[in-house]
């Protein structure tokens, strides 16, 4: 039987483990993330694809860390990948963590640390009557690895994008190079658009990480346009991928676009526009999602990674539970990894 708590953070349904699930051989976040990849990932399909999951869900797996300064640590699990950091999925987990007692709460702040595969994140709640009104974290160090290269589609042409990294390497390109508005209705099109878009430019630009090597190149793609609130500085749909695509198979471009604005695309969206010269430090930066849900980001600080100047990247954003579970998988079950369909399972 596994244990877990059912969050949304900002419209991303983040399911976060909480029992059930004895500790994975590793030293940190990120070796139990590899090892669950390489030996137990029936454990993210079985979370994550029907009947328990859907294309939009993520899940994480809270865990013992063997770093003093960590709480707790979790290993984030996706439709295509481990990453090593997701915002969304950190706001769900604080926000599990603290109703439910797991951390010892004050009110009206909280704060703790948790470590995440890539590595320390410090989280301040925002508390009122046992309730988390707010989660803010600090990301991992952001940075720009390209700026407004091209990126040559079949079908649609050279669209000029940037690759940040904010915790995953993101290509952003903005939506009007390719006639989209970023509402609701033209979901389809982000979705095959924005998949072609993360090919395309991994085959074209591919980046690496500074410090660590096993994290991939560009896995995400970030469509940007201007806000349709005043009160927010750029809207975004972020698309995750839910299957392999195929140049091939026109059909297999498909994803699920996330329904918050993003942690992480957030993240590497403020470094981009720092290394423009567009945003500084501690300017806040309010970045509204496809259901018009707002994360608020700002900069805070510069370090060193290698040979690249990166920032720190402060997210604050709002986690809801909406249910809790337990999860059991029948010996007889004939799905013991779950199933996917082309219906809504393109790619696989």
């Amino acid at each position: 039987m596994i244990t877990a708590v059912d969050v949304h953070a900002d419209g991303l349904p983040g399911r976060v483990i909480t029992g059930g699930v004895s500790d994975v051989p590793g030293e940190t976040m990120l070796d139990k993330a590899h090892y669950i990849e390489q030996h137990c990932d029936d454990l993210r399909k079985l979370m994550l694809r029907e009947p328990r999951g859907y294309p939009g869900s993520c899940c994480n797996l809270v865990l013992p860390s063997n770093n003093p300064a960590a709480d707790f640590g979790y290993v984030i699990m996706e439709h295509f990948e481990y990453p090593a950091m997701s915002g969304t999925n950190t706001i769900c987990v604080a926000t599990a963590l603290v109703e439910t007692g797991m951390v010892e709460v004050t009110e009206p702040v909280t704060k703790f640390t948790l470590e995440a595969p890539g590595g320390l994140i410090e989280i301040t709640a925002e508390v009122d009557h046992g309730k988390a009104v707010s989660i803010t974290f600090r990301n991992v160090p952001a940075f720009a690895a390209l700026l407004d290269v091209p990126v040559e589609i079949p079908e649609i042409g050279t669209v000029r994008a940037d690759v940040a990294w904010g915790g995953m390497f993101y290509v952003i390109a903005d939506a009007s190079q390719v006639g989209l508005k970023l509402t609701p209705d033209e979901g389809h099109d982000i979705v095959r658009i924005g998949e072609m878009l993360r090919l395309a430019t991994a085959e074209q630009h591919p980046v690496k990480h500074p410090l660590v090597d096993s994290y991939p190149g560009v896995t995400v793609s970030q469509l940007s346009a201007p806000a349709h609130s005043p009160d927010n500085h750029r809207r975004n749909t972020v698309t995750m991928p839910t299957g392999v695509p195929d140049w091939t198979r026109p059909g297999s471009f498909t994803g699920c676009i996330d329904r918050s604005p993003c942690g992480t695309g957030t993240s590497a969206r403020m470094a981009a526009l720092y290394a423009r010269g567009e945003l500084g430090l501690n300017e806040e930066y309010r970045h509204e999602s496809v259901t018009d849900t707002v994360f608020t980001g700002k900069l805070v600080d510069t370090v060193q990674l290698g040979d690249v100047t990166a920032v720190v990247p402060e997210i604050t954003g709002h986690g809801w539970i909406t249910g809790f579970a337990n999860y059991v998988l029948d010996p007889t079950d004939p799905f013991p990894t779950g199933f996917t369909i082309g219906d809504i399972w393109s790619g696989y």
